[in-house]
C-alpha cells in the first residue's frame, strides 16, 4: 500500500445544466479543470484472487504476447489483434464474437502524440457503447447484438519494460456510486474522411497556439468524467511487466444498473496514470498499449 495524488474532475467547474464538458484526445484541454486527491492505493498482486471483470471490473493475466516492438500499425492489426481475440476468448466464457475497434499506444515522452492520461475516467458511457457496436457493424446484425449481453473491454499493456513511470491505477467498481459519473465530449480533429473513418495510427501533435480552441474539432465519442470520493478504493500492478495484460471494463449490458442488468456485475472501471513515489529516478518513460474491444456474448 503506498499513497499518491489523482487527478478527478473539479466539481466546482462543472454545471450540466449549463453546457456539456468536453476533452481533447490529441491535447490535454479541457472544459473543465481538475481537483487532485492524495490517496491509497494497493498493489493488485497483493490479493489477486479478489478480482475480475465481473465482479470489480477489471482483471490481470500473465499472457506473454508474440508481438513485442509494437512499431508498425499493420502488424499490430494484423497480429496483435489476434492475439487479444484469443485471450478474451479463452478468458471470458461464452463469447461469440470479438470486434477490435481502435487502439492507442502512449508513451511518456514529449515527441509522443498520445501519453499517459492523468485524469480518473471510463472511456465510454452507455451512449457510446451502444454507438460503436452501431458504427462497427451493419445494421441487422448490431440490431440483434445488441439485444444480447455485450461489453467494451480495454485490454492494456505496458511495452518494452515494466511500467513503472507513470503505472495505471484503477478504482473498484464496487466502491462507485452513479453520482461519481460525469458525461465527457470527446473532442477528435476534423480530418478528410473521404476515403476511410479510421483514426488509428493518424494522430499528430496539435498547435499549441490552439490548446483551448474547439474550432477544428469535432464530437466523435462520449466517455465518462469521475468526481472524487473518499469511498474510492484504488488498486495498481506495482512493476507490471510486458507479459502482464489488464482486462479494463467500459460497459457491460447485463451490469448492475443497465435495463436488463443483474445485480452484483460490475458495470466499468474507471481508470488513470499516476505518479507512483516509490517509483526510482531514472526509470524508463512508460509505454504501453491499449485495445478496445467490443465483446458479445451468447446469451
Amino acid at each position: 500500500m503506498t499513497a499518491a495524488v489523482f487527478r478527478y474532475l473539479d466539481p466546482a467547474t462543472v454545471d450540466v445544466d449549463v453546457a456539456k464538458a468536453w476533452a481533447k484526445v490529441d491535447t490535454d484541454a479541457t472544459s473543465y479543470k481538475r481537483t487532485e486527491r492524495t490517496l491509497p492505493v494497493a498493489n493488485f498482486r497483493d490479493t489477486p484472487d479478489a478480482f475480475g471483470t465481473d465482479v470489480s471490473g477489471f482483471a490481470v493475466y500473465r499472457s506473454p504476447a508474440q508481438e513485442k516492438a509494437f512499431a508498425d500499425e499493420d502488424t499490430v492489426r494484423n497480429g496483435y489483434y489476434a492475439e487479444v481475440e484469443a485471450l478474451l476468448r479463452e478468458k471470458l466464457p461464452g463469447v461469440k464474437k470479438v470486434v477490435i475497434f481502435d487502439h492507442t499506444i502512449r508513451k511518456n515522452s514529449p515527441q509522443a502524440a498520445r501519453q499517459p492520461v492523468q485524469q480518473v475516467h471510463v472511456d465510454q458511457t452507455p451512449k457510446a457503447a451502444e454507438a460503436r457496436v452501431r458504427r462497427h457493424l451493419p445494421a441487422d446484425e448490431a440490431d440483434a447484438l445488441l439485444r444480447g449481453r455485450y461489453q467494451i473491454i480495454n485490454v492494456w499493456r505496458p511495452i518494452s519494460h515494466p511500467a513503472s513511470d507513470f503505472p495505471l491505477a484503477v478504482v473498484d467498481w464496487r466502491t462507485i456510486s452513479p453520482e461519481d459519473l460525469v458525461p465527457v465530449s470527446l473532442l477528435y480533429p476534423v480530418r478528410d474522411r473521404t476515403h476511410d473513418d479510421d483514426d488509428r495510427g493518424k494522430e499528430v501533435l496539435p498547435d499549441p497556439s490552439q490548446v483551448t480552441s474547439t474550432e477544428g474539432y469535432e464530437v466523435k465519442g462520449e466517455t465518462y468524467g469521475i468526481l472524487p470520493s473518499e469511498k474510492h478504493k484504488l488498486y495498481y500492478v506495482k512493476d507490471m511487466t510486458p507479459d502482464e495484460v489488464m482486462f479494463i471494463k467500459c460497459f457491460d449490458s447485463r451490469s448492475q444498473g443497465q435495463p436488463s442488468g443483474r445485480a452484483g456485475v460490475a458495470a466499468l472501471t474507471p481508470h488513470t496514470a499516476f505518479v507512483d513515489p516509490s517509483t526510482p529516478a531514472g526509470a524508463k518513460g512508460r509505454e504501453s498499449i491499449e485495445v478496445r474491444c467490443l465483446v458479445f456474448y451468447e446469451d
